[in-house]
């Protein structure tokens, strides 16, 4: 009996200051398997808990790839594991996988069973989730094409830079018999809007750099050899805002965006009420109090203080002007 070889994938991470550099190893294909969802759940779990890291830049080894998409032999056999069922059934199966996943000694237990293949996909989807929650940055630095996961793992990180070339990003699933199941279906929505997506979905076309910035898949084109630094560049600037004021946009933005009005406001003002009285936002606002009582007029209205702030991601506190 063939054996079926080991799935590729894993992540180098190396630490420049306050960013790190995720690079995504995808073997010769450069694809996207199990063993590489894993490694991003663990760099998830350690940005999280580490207060020094402001922001990630993902990019691919392949030299024209930054995720091919996903490993299909992963799909096909997880899909191969669970049993026909209608819609219904297999809503449950999906509620059971993700109750079963948080609960370790029913998780190890259900891992030979059909739920295995829901679990694995409930927790791709809670670590695309906790990227958009978190006070962290995900910088995609597309360093090629990214077609179905790889365009999926681009579209749960907060900016996407994408080198100029022959390349290109779509989600190809439907010619395969399926649909995008790493949260294509709902984020690229969000992105270039409900019916470009639908398009672009059920014919399977993907679109270069320049249509992919032009739609809003994409913010920036970038010369090949130029990409990393510039993705740099811009984790270094976004990240020097406050961390908990990151979490805060983004949990309102990303989960508040899809819910009404009433209900995205309701989120705002949780979030709001929260990070008003930190140790932070009290003293850039009182800082901010303070220079408009000495100025006599709005800080932010004068050029040269605004963009200081800017620069640094706060407001500037340590003014002579303040302590004459």
């Amino acid at each position: 009996m063939k054996k079926t070889p080991a799935m590729p994938g894993h992540l180098d991470v190396e630490t420049r200051g306050a960013v790190l550099i995720a690079r995504l190893e995808g073997g010769p294909q450069g694809l996207m398997g199990l063993n590489m969802a894993r490694d991003l759940a663990a760099l998830v779990d350690k940005v999280e808990s580490d207060a020094a890291v402001r922001a990630v830049v993902l990019t691919g080894t392949h030299p024209g790839r930054f995720i091919g998409h996903a490993d299909v032999r992963w799909l096909q056999e997880g899909g191969k594991s669970i049993p026909k069922v209608g819609r219904g059934a297999a809503s449950a199966i999906a509620r059971v996988a993700k109750t079963v996943r948080g609960m370790p000694p029913l998780a190890a237990a259900a891992s030979v069973t059909p739920l295995e293949g829901g679990m694995e996909l409930d927790q791709l989807h809670d670590t695309f989730l906790r990227m958009n929650r978190c006070g962290v940055l995900f910088i995609a630095a597309l360093n090629g094409s990214a077609l179905g996961l790889g365009s999926e793992l681009a579209q749960a990180c907060d900016m996407r830079l994408m080198a100029d070339g022959d390349f290109f990003i779509g989600q190809p699933e439907v010619l395969l018999g399926i649909l995008p199941g790493g949260g294509g279906t709902q984020r690229l929505t969000r992105l270039v809007g409900s019916h470009r997506a639908l398009m672009m979905m059920l014919e399977g076309r993907p679109v270069p750099p320049a249509k992919a910035l032009e739609i809003g898949l994409i913010d920036e084109v970038v010369p090949a050899d130029a990409l990393l630094e510039r993705a740099l560049e811009l984790a270094g600037y976004l990240g020097s805002r406050p961390r908990d004021s990151i979490a805060a946009i983004k949990r309102a933005v990303y989960l508040g965006g899809s819910m009404t009005l009433d209900e995205g406001l309701h989120l705002e003002r949780t979030e709001f009420i929260t990070i008003a009285p930190s140790a932070t936002a009290q003293s850039l606002m009182v800082g901010y109090l303070d220079r408009t009582a000495h100025d006599g007029d709005l800080p932010l209205y004068a050029p040269a203080i605004y963009d200081e702030a800017l620069a640094n991601g706060r407001f500037p506190l340590q003014r002579s002007e303040i302590q004459q």
